[in-house]
């Protein structure tokens, strides 16, 4: 393999593939990177051999073709030091290579491509989704805080994909909060679904730049691949049933606060200092045209209220949330002014932007209460 590439280019496209490179994997030839040349291009390829990321990139000269695995930490550390000018590559024996540039050179260690596992992609007939990128990016970033860290229900860890013809809809929950994001930008060819782990959620999110436009999904029942510019995400999928989140929706809640999201988000941080460290939790008092905020720490004799003018219509009503939930949720709205429907004190209040912004935000949330004294 020999090759002339510039260092920030190169260093940009291993910097994205990198978070698949496991810090401790049972195979060692993991913590490597595939480099691949062939016709002008070099693929870079990363995996856990759960998570697979792969990148394409044009190279300024390339004399021979080759593949080989090169260590990914020692790779990066020389890269992140070199300013941006001409690297060249290029193998000097059977079991080394040499990056070159102005002012010196490096001689570092491979391994054969041979020894790389094969990476297996979603099969010819998988079903195939295209989501404008930003879509994508918003639809995880609006849920995946929502996911949750079980043992027991794996299907929980990750992001639900609900696909139709008519719209897509991502949900997370952790049994105490549930998170819709619905986008009617994306219409599957046939209703289908898979839920996408968080870690990899996470990775595509931070992955897909700004240049991108589109995203192809393709996926089957164990695995799917994300694909955008050059650059190609494949993962395993959680393997289960989602449970039937619309049935958790409430309809009825008629007790309804209408209120400016950054004000109640202020308001609830600004009491929940006073709250019970271990609970976190805070109790909403609701009367017509005031909402009433209120923590208290009974061990350490800490207590905080505020009161704020609000649109409220219904029953007087009291109760009771976890506050970092409730934080999260308005944290991660993004609309201007927002309305809660409650039905009584026992039952999940339904949290949605106002009439005035529900044809642009495709967010809603669903919070369970807690019984307060």
């Amino acid at each position: 393999m020999k090759l002339n590439i510039s260092s920030t280019n190169l260093l940009k496209a291993l910097l994205d593939v990198s978070k698949a490179i496991p810090s401790k994997s049972p195979l060692p030839i993991l913590e490597n990177f595939l480099f691949v040349l062939k016709e002008g291009k070099l693929e870079i390829t990363a995996s856990d051999s759960e998570l697979t990321l792969r990148t394409c990139i044009e190279v300024d000269a390339a004399e021979e073709d080759g593949a080989i695995a090169i260590p990914a930490r020692h790779m990066i550390d020389l890269l992140k030091e070199l300013p941006d000018q001409p690297l060249g590559i290029r193998t000097t024996s059977d079991s080394a290579f040499e990056c070159t540039w102005a002012s010196g050179n490096s001689v570092l260690p491979y391994f054969p491509a041979d020894d790389y596992p094969e990476i297996k992609s979603t099969p010819a007939d998988a079903l195939k989704v295209e989501f404008p990128a930003e879509t994508l990016v918003e639809g995880i970033q609006s849920t995946i805080y929502a996911t949750a860290d079980d043992e027991i229900r794996p299907a929980m860890n990750g992001i639900f994909f609900d696909m139709a013809p008519e719209s897509t809809t991502l949900v997370a929950s952790d049994s105490h909060k549930l998170i819709c994001y619905t986008t009617q930008d994306v219409k599957a060819p046939e209703k289908a679904s898979f839920i996408l782990h968080k870690k990899p959620a996470g990775v595509l999110r931070s992955i897909i730049g700004k240049d991108a436009e589109t995203v192809e999904v393709c996926f089957d029942s164990t695995t799917a691949q994300f694909s955008f510019g050059g650059t190609t995400m494949i993962c395993r999928l959680v393997v289960g049933k989602y449970p039937k989140y619309r049935d958790v929706i409430p309809s009825g809640n008629s007790n309804i606060l209408q209120i400016d999201r950054q004000l109640l988000l202020n308001t609830v941080k600004r009491v929940a200092v006073c709250a019970n460290k271990a609970s976190n939790h805070i109790k909403l008092t609701l009367k017509e045209g005031q909402l009433e905020i209120s923590a208290q720490d009974l061990g350490f004799a800490l207590a905080a209220y505020e009161k704020i003018a609000c649109n409220y219509q219904g029953a007087e009503l009291s109760i009771g949330f976890k506050s970092t939930f409730l934080t999260e949720i308005l944290a991660n709205m993004g609309c201007n002014s927002l309305v809660i429907k409650f039905a009584d004190a026992r039952r999940a209040a339904l949290i949605l932007p106002s009439e005035e912004e529900a044809a642009t935000e495709k967010v809603c949330g669903i919070l369970m209460p807690i019984m307060i004294q």
